[in-house]
């Protein structure tokens, strides 16, 4: 379990499709502790729950060596997620599993994304941008005015509604510590809904 609050921002330094393209194995440098990263352990990329499979730390003499860890993306993955456009260079949110005791800053976020949301635009304001995104039918339904939604990985609140599409509001900050400064109108982002939500609409159906 996941709660939306990056704590780093990786980038993919090896790309290796392999099993006839359903199965891509990745690098990802970061800055986490490698003696920290367990093989086995799941790290959140882009919102999506992937595990590590390997991990060391780059070869050379600059004091910044940066830690790098291996995981795989698999047909699922590619296919209902942005994983399928991931290159070299590609920057990823990452955030570390929820360890019991640590603070939820977010919310409830299961690391499995539901699908894409596409950015139809972005405005940006004096201390903030705001961005107007388009998802399926099928998941907007679970969107609501200032509930929660993990947007590659981020926790956000909904700002407004209507029909498929929703917007969302950006602080400083989080354009600053996240990939979402580098968003743009056209783009495709992971999206997850809210568990509760999704929970909800469950209980619903079944009265």
């Amino acid at each position: 379990m996941f709660t939306g609050i990056v704590t780093d921002i990786g980038e993919i330094v090896s790309f290796t499709p392999v099993a006839q393209g359903q199965l891509h194995r990745l690098r990802i440098a970061c800055s986490y502790d490698q003696a920290t990263i367990a093989d086995g352990a799941s790290i959140a990329s882009n919102g999506v729950c992937l595990t590590v499979v390997a991990s060391g730390v780059a070869d050379g003499k600059d004091s910044n060596q940066k830690t790098w860890y291996d995981v795989d993306a698999a047909a699922e993955t590619l296919a209902l997620t942005t994983a399928k456009h991931w290159r070299l260079g590609t920057r990823l949110n990452l955030e570390r599993a929820l360890k019991i005791g640590d603070e939820l800053g977010g919310h409830i976020v299961a690391g499995h994304a539901d699908g894409i949301a596409t950015i139809v635009s972005r405005e940006d304001l004096p201390d903030m941008a705001r961005f107007e995104l388009s998802t399926t039918r099928e998941l907007a339904r679970f969107i609501a005015t200032k509930g929660s939604i993990t947007l590659d990985g981020v926790s956000l609140t909904v700002n407004t509604v209507t029909d498929t599409s929703f917007s969302v509001l950006i602080i400083p900050h989080t354009l600053t510590v996240t990939t979402i400064g580098g968003w743009k109108a056209g783009a495709e982002v992971n999206i997850e809904v809210d568990l509760m939500a999704r929970y909800a609409a469950r209980l619903a159906e079944m009265k």
